[in-house]
């Protein structure tokens, strides 16, 4: 008897959170900066926002940052096979192209070793370095500069 009402029990206690676990609208609960789109769907792209053409250097927010990319770079290769950012930035060409050389950080490997050319670990620059768009905020920043920088 005890055992009746105890598997009873457990069963109408799993029907409960069943429904009130299908009753999230499919989003899974999960409310974002897309808004409250569902799952199953698929929404329209945002429009692209416009990065500004050419800006002077942009400052550092915090020791260490990695330096903003001030210029756009929507049709440059940066794969396995080809990096457009070496024929401005690459060390033979930085001075005729106006432009900065990469860091000879990015020559030296995980075990500090000097390489003869970009290390590995540092030929994909997208991963560090980012453009900037002119665009309003997602969220709300209270970010203030590092002190020493200001």
């Amino acid at each position: 008897m005890n055992k009746l009402i105890l598997i009873t029990l457990s069963m109408t206690f799993t029907l409960i959170s069943g429904f009130a676990v299908s009753q999230d609208r499919g989003i899974g609960g999960v409310e974002s900066l897309r808004g409250s789109a569902e799952l199953e769907t698929t929404r329209a792209a945002d429009p692209m926002k416009k990065v500004p053409r050419d800006q002077v250097d942009i400052e550092s927010s915090y020791v260490f940052q990695p330096p903003l990319i001030p210029h756009h770079i929507r049709s440059y290769e940066v794969s396995l096979n080809a990096n457009k950012c070496l024929s401005c930035h690459g060390w033979k060409k930085a001075k005729q192209m106006g432009a900065t050389k990469i860091s000879v950080t990015h020559f030296t490997n995980r075990h500090d070793e000097v390489l003869a050319d970009v290390s590995p670990r540092r030929y994909f620059c997208l991963q560090c370095h980012v453009t900037q768009a002119d665009a309003k905020p997602l969220v709300g920043n209270s970010f203030e500069r590092v002190k020493s920088l200001q």
